[in-house]
């Protein structure tokens, strides 16, 4: 799977973007400033809820961030060792284990988002926080993320693969990690100088029409509970 729009008639699916980009806010928000365990507890069925309620499963979200997970779970453990006594801080590595948890909850809201807003309506919506230049240069900006990610995700995962086939899982960590890192980049790199050359031949706009947005009760609804989830982290 890669982390791309979703097309669907989800709940998610009918709520403005303006909307769904106030939740997520008001979720980092909450998320940061509660980093308790009582804190993140209350978070994490609202958290396992959005993929829910954007067509899609906790897991197959979780699954979207596969090179991050390694970092949030190996985190923790780094953060509790020293090299002395008493070898193992469980104060830190406790406290890092929150943060972690923290990211993990913030992943799947913004996972989402991505699932059940097309990429017009994002950029629409980045327009209307941001007018002006700054608004359309950011606008182009997010459009081109949320077009690009998917497509360095799966040369990622063929690189991978492809690793793996000639006989690459025999290798240490470190060998598959560079073999796969450096191709990816190479890819990478190659499509960023495609697509500048496509752009140019399509006369990309910077003011293309952006499709309408428009408020409707449940906006005002899921507005209400960023809000208060923002106004949370301040009590």
């Amino acid at each position: 799977m890669t982390l791309a729009y979703r097309p669907g008639d989800a709940p998610l699916h009918g709520l403005d973007p303006r909307a769904k980009l106030a939740l997520q806010f008001g979720f980092a928000v909450a998320a940061f400033a509660h980093t308790t365990p009582i804190g993140l507890a209350a978070l994490t069925p609202l958290a396992v809820a959005a993929p829910l309620l954007a067509g899609a499963s906790p897991l197959d979200a979780l699954g979207e961030f596969w090179l991050a997970l390694p970092f949030l779970v190996l985190g923790p453990l780094a953060a509790g060792l020293t090299l002395g006594p008493p070898w193992i801080r469980s104060d830190a590595a406790f406290h890092a284990a929150l943060a972690s948890y923290r990211v993990l909850l913030v992943l799947l809201v913004a996972a989402a988002y991505v699932y059940s807003t097309p990429v017009r309506d994002s950029r629409a919506a980045v327009r209307w926080l941001l007018p002006g230049r700054l608004g359309q240069a950011t606008g182009v900006g997010v459009a081109l993320v949320f077009r690009f990610l998917p497509v360095l995700q799966s040369d990622l995962a063929g690189r991978r693969n492809a690793v793996n086939a000639r006989l690459g899982s025999e290798r240490s960590l470190r060998e598959r990690v560079r073999l796969v890192a450096v191709g990816g980049l190479r890819r990478a790199f190659e499509r960023a100088d495609r697509l500048s050359v496509a752009l140019r031949a399509r006369c990309f706009a910077w003011n293309p029409t952006q499709p309408p947005l428009s408020y409707r009760p449940m906006d005002w609804l899921a507005t209400g509970v960023g809000v208060t989830l923002t106004a949370s982290a301040l009590v």
